[in-house]
Formats: structure tokens, C-alpha cells, sequence
């Protein structure tokens, strides 16, 4: 689904024009605190604290051997294939990187502008403001580069940048939504190509969600089972238009079994939604062999392709 990250620096009106393209596309605004209610509703106050304070802890283990990171970049992929929504902030830029309905903004302004709004927003002198702009620069710098390797204020990794100095909130809006028709229209353009019903979109050189989909691919690849990553993608509801309002895509196709296989491995709670999304491709598109592979079921997997390895395998039924 169409999804906007927006990356940007204190007081370069960011969070103003995030707030202001979330009403005006009727998405949902995604901020670092209801991601944290959201994404990580069983870690504890401390871990929470941690997380505010460090951005090394990310890297840490937050349950069944995943980290912080890992189970933030599986809720996003998550979400971003179930709605479209605003996402502000926490690195989405890099996390949905390779996701090619994505959009990604960076907000800009000059030290000049950003401290006079930081001075008249939060009543400082002008030494106060500079040092609360510095720390906050530190900080979000740090961030990017301690979780995801990088750096947030490389211009490749955005489609637009905007410099607020001499544009107002409005106007980079309106660019940030002309630059996202444009982008869906290539889209539907490139997807025009179809096989009954389901587009097809395999790259040659796929770029893994999260950890677990890369395993899962290594495992295939070791015991010489051929696969296609997100080979395809099933609409399965429209609006009055006949636009596509809800797609499921697999992870991955098996070639020889002719079986698609949808991995859930860090996120339970997205389940239902995806056994309800299996239900309607299996109803619109009879015929179509697709599978949900659980958690439980891709560890004993996992093991039992390291334990045998051996043709037979071809004809296990649990697959």
C-alpha cells in the first residue's frame, strides 16, 4: 500500500506537515509514541526508558531471539502492506527502503530559521535554543546511524527534499502530494502487465523484509529448492472505482511445489488479518495454492531441512 515517510530536522515544521498531509490523505499518522504503544506492547517501563535513551539498545534482544530492530522492521512491513499511513521518523526511511509504493521526505530549514521558530515555540533565549537544536541533531543522527548504519542526512536516500525557509506547510504538501500521484501512476503503468488478475513485480536482486525472510531464503537455497520472492500480488478488494483498495502478497513461491508461502514469525497479532487476506485469494483466485507458514511451523522446518535435505521433502504435505 501507498505509504509517506518523512524525516526531518527540529524545527523545519516537519511534524506541522506531517500532521497536515495525514488530513489531507485520511491516513493515519504514525509518531514515535504510538509506535512504541503499538509495536512493542509487551516490553516493560524500563525497556521503554532504555529505548528513549539509547539508541544501542534497539540492537538488543525483545523476544523469541529477535531485537528491538528486527521486531520494528517486520510491524512496519506489516502495516505498510495492510493500509497506507504517515510515518514520522525512528528510520522508516531506511526500514521500507525497498518498498516501492513508498515515498520518502526529508524537511530541511537553515540553523538561522530553525532557531528563531525554536526560540518563539518553546520561549528560550537564543543560546538555550541553539544548544536544544545541537542536542537534538546529535540525537537523531545518532539514532540512524547506531540501528540502521547510516546516515539521515544523505539526500539518496529521499525522493523529495523540501527547505522551509521560503515554503510554507501548504506548499509542501501540495509538492509531496503531486510527487506521490506521479509515483503511484508509475506504478500502475509498470503493473500494468497482469496474469490472471495478480501483477507481477519479481525483482532479480530481492531485498528482504526482515531477518527471518532472509533465513527462510538460505534455508531454501541450501537444499537447492527453488523460490521467487513476492513473485506476485493479489488484489482482493476494490473501491466503486475499481481501484485496489487491499492486496496480499507472499513472500515467497515455490516453483516446483506451485505454492505460494506467507511467513509470520515476528508479529502473531497480524494473523487473522492474513488468514482473512488468504481466505479471499483463495475465493477470487480458485486454483491458487497458498500457505501461512506459523512460527512454530518455520522453526520445525528449519530443522527438519537441516536434518534431512533429501527429495522426499517434495512431498511433505505440512509444507
Amino acid at each position: 500500500m501507498p505509504i509517506i515517510t518523512i524525516s526531518r530536522q527540529m524545527g523545519s515544521l516537519g511534524d506541522e506537515i506531517a500532521a497536515a498531509l495525514s488530513s489531507k490523505l485520511g491516513w493515519e499518522l504514525i509518531t514515535r509514541d504510538l509506535l512504541m504503544e503499538r509495536f512493542f506492547p509487551d516490553s516493560s517501563p524500563q525497556q521503554r526508558t532504555r529505548l528513549a535513551e539509547s539508541a544501542k539498545f534497539y540492537l538488543s534482544e525483545y523476544k523469541d531471539g529477535s531485537t528491538f530492530r528486527d521486531a520494528l522492521s517486520a510491524s512496519l512491513h506489516d502495516l505498510a502492506s495492510d493500509r497506507s499511513a504517515i510515518l514520522l521518523g525512528f528510520g522508516s526511511q531506511l526500514i521500507l527502503a525497498g518498498h516501492d509504493q513508498a515515498i520518502h521526505i526529508r524537511i530541511i530549514a537553515s540553523n538561522q530559521v530553525r532557531l528563531e521558530r525554536i526560540q518563539k515555540q518553546f520561549h528560550l533565549g537564543q543560546e538555550a535554543a541553539q544548544e536544544l537544536l545541537d542536542s537534538t541533531d546529535r540525537k537523531h543522527k545518532r539514532f540512524v546511524s547506531h540501528v540502521f548504519a547510516a546516515d539521515s542526512s544523505d539526500p539518496t536516500l529521499y525522493h523529495l527534499t523540501l527547505n522551509t525557509d521560503r515554503m510554507s506547510v501548504d506548499e509542501c504538501v501540495a509538492a509531496i502530494l503531486a510527487v506521490n500521484s506521479e509515483h503511484s501512476l508509475r506504478l500502475r503503468i509498470k503493473n500494468e502487465t497482469r496474469t490472471e488478475g495478480a501483477y507481477d513485480h519479481q525483482q532479480d536482486l530481492p531485498v528482504f523484509k526482515n531477518p527471518s525472510e532472509a533465513e527462510f531464503a538460505r534455508i531454501l537455497d541450501m537444499y537447492h529448492i527453488d523460490w521467487k520472492y513476492e513473485p506476485k500480488t493479489f488484489p482482493v478488494e476494490w473501491d466503486s472505482e475499481g481501484n485496489v483498495t487491499l492486496a496480499f502478497s507472499p513472500d515467497f513461491y515455490l516453483t516446483r511445489f506451485d505454492t505460494y508461502l506467507e511467513l509470520t514469525t515476528m508479529n502473531q497479532k497480524y494473523v487473522t488479518k492474513k488468514n482473512k487476506k488468504l481466505k479471499k485469494v483463495k475465493e477470487l483466485y480458485p486454483g491458487t495454492r497458498i500457505k501461512i507458514v506459523y512460527k512454530k511451523d518455520f522453526l520445525e522446518l528449519a530443522e527438519r531441512l537441516k536434518s534431512f535435505g533429501d527429495p522426499s521433502f517434495e512431498n511433505d504435505e505440512n509444507l
